[in-house]
């Protein structure tokens, strides 16, 4: 007979809290190859990417409001670097998402993406000033509690965006600052995990107050298996992922000479 425990279904996902981070970091070991480094007497971890060119750290400080996960990636050919930083509220399935994506074996082709195009799909909208006029800078989730923010610099090009997921009054629950280099697809990777109304799983004494108060939470019973074994069978479908998209061996020219086995 199969086992089954409680589980807590939190949505809007944002809400949900950080979740662990092993759903980020063992995957990119495992299934993607990034190498870790650090000093084991410093609370941190640092993992890179394979081609030396990517790099996420992980520095837990005693500040929730400081960043404690920051994404890097190097200039490289006609890309500038990018940074993305997450503060410690940030749920790991939006992260993740962003490092799935950067991680993909095969890009996407160098094209145009509307990052805010996910969001506009799910709803969000441009914020209203005072003085009634919509903001073309942003977008708000219907329920209000989540924004992004794009900012410009000086000359009126954009600098980047500002993701924050706040209650009224209350200081952020958490923010996320993208680069404004960061490629188009990265970013849109991020917004439409969200936006994305699927439900976050977490263990039900590890549900936020916030969420309880102004999101939709509820708790079932699900199988074990599933529970024990999901962080595995993430890291499967991403080593399939990779495996599957990786070059095969060239075949042979035409007319190759047979070699003659020796004894």
């Amino acid at each position: 007979m199969t086992k089954s425990i409680e589980q807590a279904f939190i949505s809007p996902g944002y809400l949900a809290g950080s979740g662990d981070p092993a759903w980020v970091t063992v995957p990119l070991r495992r299934a993607c190859g990034w190498s870790t480094a650090g000093d084991p007497l410093v609370p941190r971890v640092i993992l890179t990417s394979p081609d030396q060119l990517a790099q996420l750290r992980i520095v837990p400080d005693p500040d929730p409001a400081q960043p404690w996960w920051t994404l890097r990636h190097a200039h490289h050919g006609d890309q500038r670097g990018w940074k993305i930083t997450f503060d410690a509220q940030t749920p790991v399935e939006i992260i993740a998402a962003v490092t799935d994506t950067l991680t993909a074996p095969v890009p996407p082709p160098r094209v145009p993406v509307d990052p805010y195009g996910p969001l506009r799909a799910a709803g969000w909208h441009a914020p209203r000033h005072h003085d009634g006029l919509t903001s073309p800078k942003g977008m708000t989730s219907p329920n209000g509690l989540a924004r992004v923010d794009r900012t410009v610099d000086a000359s009126g090009r954009s600098a980047g965006w500002v993701v924050e997921t706040s209650v009224h009054h209350l200081p952020p629950i958490w923010r996320a600052y993208v680069d404004g280099n960061t490629p188009s697809h990265v970013v849109s990777a991020l917004f439409g995990a969200l936006a994305d109304t699927t439900p976050l799983v977490r263990h039900p004494h590890r549900v936020p107050p916030l969420a309880v108060t102004h999101g939709s939470t509820s708790t079932r019973q699900v199988g074990t298996d599933s529970v024990a074994f999901a962080l595995r069978n993430r890291i499967s479908a991403l080593a399939r992922r990779n495996s599957a998209s990786s070059p095969s061996a060239p075949p042979a020219p035409p007319h190759a000479p047979t070699s003659r086995r020796t004894r």
